[in-house]
């Protein structure tokens, strides 16, 4: 059955809060075993909604659902669960929310509006180049937060202007995600595309997310892993992908083991890096295939402008695989960032301002790293100065090293085919190279070799 939403009361004057009128219509279809709540043409604002189980929430082509900014109106699903709040940004609510629930599903072709342009503003504090992340001038929620749902369904919906995360499925198992607009600000701090946070399950594909932060980055955090475990089984396909920060990423939040992901078939467009992976926090990171990934990373400014490298994170890293200790405090407890196993990238081109880097520590190794056919053109594409490497958070941070074609730290069984490197006019240094350290089990069967374009 269909349950419209302007039955209930709702007014689609985009200034009335229209919760407890939509609350109503959720009710109703749950109660009677499930139905679709339809929102639709016209702007309805409204706080925090809780979908539950059976609800398919369809929002029809001319329909603007618009997340309130007013805390009043946000549900703090923090306080159900404990966390410090100080790394992973629990604190500011909701504005869509499900938890212990089965078959939801959100379709249409409408628009979910977070108000992010409401929230975030320029300060200048790149000294004009426009580039790092906007401040904030108001209280934002992040957009979604699904927990502990079962087959859950996101499909050919616009999301405009998320303020915070816009797709956050914690423990969520049988999830897809397809055909979805993610058209956030690209330098909108915080607002992650999707982020799968140990979930099982999942396809995500013919997706188009643009956004300040992640594009769509597979997490464990602390609370989440705590409750639900490994986040697994994972497929993201097919997508087109534009961020100042990663395109396709996994960490850096590992306090749960990640395994069994295949990302392909994605255009990459000036990210700050193409595909990363970051272990922190001591799970086991492992059985991840990445292929047929096209496009460019580049550096961006940040918020310091003094002498020395922009600390924003990321060089314009085609592929970044990363396990160092977050801080000094774990480093002197010994406390093993992780380990990362069994990585594969193959048919990765890719213009870009730094190198691919593969880098473990002596506690921390990487396990069975596999390049094949990776072409990386080198150009300057943005306004910063290269020479850099870029470890954050870790103990090392960024530091000054010249940009080899490939740069391998602690890597035990690394294994390089079919590596190509060319130049632009303006080439970001002078010869290609592979650059290893306290590496062992190093193969490489094809010869790099560089080619200058006209």
């Amino acid at each position: 059955m269909n349950y419209n939403i302007l039955d209930y009361g709702a007014l689609p004057d985009g200034v009335s809060d229209n919760a407890a009128s939509i609350q109503k219509a959720v009710e109703a279809a749950h109660e009677a075993g499930g139905g679709r709540v339809i929102i639709p043409p016209g702007r309805f604002l409204s706080g925090t909604i809780c979908l539950k189980s059976g609800i398919e929430l369809y929002l029809e082509a001319g329909a603007v659902l618009i997340s309130s900014l007013n805390p009043a109106d946000i549900l703090d699903f923090a306080a159900l669960f404990e966390d410090d709040n100080r790394d992973t940004g629990w604190e500011g609510g909701c504005f869509l929310f499900a938890c212990h629930a089965k078959d939801i599903t959100i379709s249409g072709g409408g628009t979910i509006y977070g108000q992010g342009d409401n929230v975030f503003f320029d300060d200048n504090t790149d000294d004009g180049f426009h580039e790092c992340p906007l401040n904030v001038v108001s209280f934002r929620p992040r957009l979604t937060f699904f927990e502990d749902v079962e087959n859950l369904t996101i499909r050919d919906i616009t999301i405009r202007d998320a303020a915070f995360w816009t797709l956050h499925m914690a423990g969520c198992k049988r999830v897809r995600v397809t055909g979805v607009r993610i058209l956030n600000d690209i330098r909108g701090a915080n607002n992650d595309g999707i982020d799968p946070d140990c979930c099982k399950d999942v396809l995500i594909d013919h997706c188009i997310v643009e956004t300040g932060d992640d594009a769509i980055v597979v997490k464990a955090t602390k609370p989440m892993a705590e409750r639900y475990g490994a986040c697994e089984n994972i497929i993201i396909n097919d997508c087109i992908l534009h961020s100042h920060d990663s395109a396709l990423k996994i960490g850096t939040e590992t306090h749960g083991d990640i395994r069994n992901l295949v990302m392909g078939n994605c255009v990459v467009k000036d990210c700050s890096r193409g595909i990363g992976i970051w272990a922190r926090d001591g799970a086991v990171i492992e059985q991840i295939y990445i292929h047929h990934i096209t496009g460019s990373v580049r550096k961006y400014a940040d918020s310091h402008r003094t002498e020395g490298p922009s600390m924003w994170w990321g060089n314009g890293e085609p592929v970044f695989v990363n396990a160092a200790y977050r801080n000094r405090s774990l480093q002197e407890k010994k406390k093993s960032p992780g380990r990362i196993q069994n990585i594969t990238f193959d048919h990765i081109y890719m213009k870009a301002e730094s190198c691919a880097f593969f880098a473990g520590e002596e506690e921390a190794h990487l396990f069975d790293i596999r390049l094949e056919d990776f072409k990386i053109t080198f150009c300057k594409q943005g306004t910063q100065e290269y020479g850099w490497f870029d470890e954050q958070p870790s103990v090392r941070n960024v530091y000054p090293h010249q940009i080899p074609a490939v740069y391998a730290r602690c890597v035990d069984g690394l294994s390089l085919r079919g590596i190509a490197e060319f130049f632009e006019p303006y080439s970001l240094q002078e010869n290609g190279r592979i650059e290893t350290e306290r590496c062992s089990r190093v193969e490489s069967e094809v010869e790099m070799r560089s080619v200058s374009l006209p």
